[in-house]
């Protein structure tokens, strides 16, 4: 019999993916990324350590600018520019012609006083002359005083003898003789008091004379004086330059009229420094003397030295056109701010000549702990030298 086959019962159908393997441990930290943190971390370590250490052993500030002294040039007296013999940022020297104005009214007037002058001096002349003729008239009235007082003697002699001549025991002479001997004294008396008023008179004429002509010696002195000021004002109309430097801010034009008083143009000076605004917690170790490292914004990639000179009397709030009142109820404590004077080398002050100018901003840096030599040391040192 033939043998029968029974269908095998089918498999279960193997699975398509063989299962998981077991998880392995988490994999290694990339090292680049280590790297990159280290880098990090010790570029900040060393930042913080930067910042820690200039912190504690500089101060700083950029609160400091480029000053010099700068000579605003006005006119004097008013009148009308004729020439102009300065240009912007010209170079000029102390007591340089910079303008010259019209001389016209002030020459008329020099004129006017001389002339008055002149006038002046013709009337003390005839004072003169009237004071001689007084005086010779004083003289003359003296002399008729001398001569009514000796007539006045012998009218007394003679008035005399005759009371002798005619009394009760001896007439010698007429009553009529002896009356008119009294008459001629009395006449001689009289006139001696004319002549002395006389005399008296001529006197006082002299002195009114002499002060008369001391009044005009005065009014010549006053006009002289008059003068000097006219011939100043004269002066005037040439406007030099005050001290060496170059010209800036000029507003003169030829043709413009110029009031006394009024800014035509200013003169800046070679010679600069630096104002660093400090705030009062710095000072503490800054001394004069110290050597400060400067960058000035116009001047990039350029490090110059300077030295502490010295500090402001008082903050810079104390001299504000408004300073801040903090006597109120909302006082709010704001550091407040010193102005410290730093020179300049003298030898970056003439490397930079004409490119350091006042109002430049400037980054200023002072190292803390400097050893400075005291001001006697200093004057022991130039003096062994």
């Amino acid at each position: 019999m033939a043998e029968s086959h029974t269908p095998a019962a089918p498999h279960p159908a193997a699975p398509t993916h063989a299962p998981a393997a077991a998880a392995p441990g988490k994999a290694p930290p990339n090292k680049r990324v280590l790297g990159v943190v280290a880098l990090i971390a010790l570029v900040a370590l060393g930042a913080g350590g930067r910042m820690w250490y200039r912190s504690s052993h500089y101060v700083e500030t950029e609160n400091a600018y480029v000053t010099g002294r700068v000579h605003p040039v006005s006119a004097r007296v008013a009148g009308v520019v004729t020439r102009v013999l300065v240009d912007d940022n010209q170079m000029v020297k102390a007591g340089d012609l910079i303008a010259e104005l019209d001389p016209a009214d002030h020459r008329v007037r020099i004129e006017q006083i001389e002339a008055q002058i002149a006038s002046v001096e013709q009337q003390i002349a005839q004072a003169d002359a009237q004071v001689k003729q007084v005086r010779a008239q004083a003289g003359a009235a003296g002399a008729q005083v001398k001569q009514a007082e000796a007539q006045l003697v012998r009218a007394r002699q003679d008035a005399e003898r005759y009371g002798q001549l005619y009394n009760e025991t001896m007439k010698a002479v007429s009553k009529a003789e002896v009356d008119a001997s009294s008459a001629a004294r009395a006449a001689a008396q009289a006139d001696v008091a004319a002549r002395r008023d006389s005399a008296s008179a001529a006197q006082a004429q002299v002195a009114a004379a002499d002060a008369g002509r001391d009044v005009l010696k005065a009014q010549v002195k006053v006009l002289q004086a008059q003068l000097k000021d006219a011939q100043q004002q004269l002066g005037y109309n040439r406007i030099v330059a005050p001290v060496a430097g170059r010209v800036g801010k000029r507003s003169i034009e030829v043709g413009a009229r110029v009031q006394p008083g009024q800014q035509l143009l200013a003169v800046v000076e070679d010679e600069v420094w630096v104002t660093a605004n400090f705030k009062e917690t710095q000072l503490a170790g800054l001394e004069p003397g110290q050597k400060v490292a400067l960058e000035v914004d116009a001047l990039p990639g350029k490090h110059l030295e300077g030295r502490v000179h010295s500090f402001s009397p008082a903050s810079g709030n104390q001299f504000a056109l408004l300073p801040a009142d903090n006597a109120t109820g909302n006082f709010t404590k704001i550091v407040q701010r010193v102005p410290v004077k730093i020179v300049l080398d003298p030898a970056d002050v003439k490397k930079y000549a004409g490119r350091l100018v006042p109002g430049m901003s400037v980054v200023a840096e002072v190292e803390l702990g400097q050893k400075v030599a005291r001001s006697s040391d200093r004057q022991t040192a130039a003096v062994a030298h």
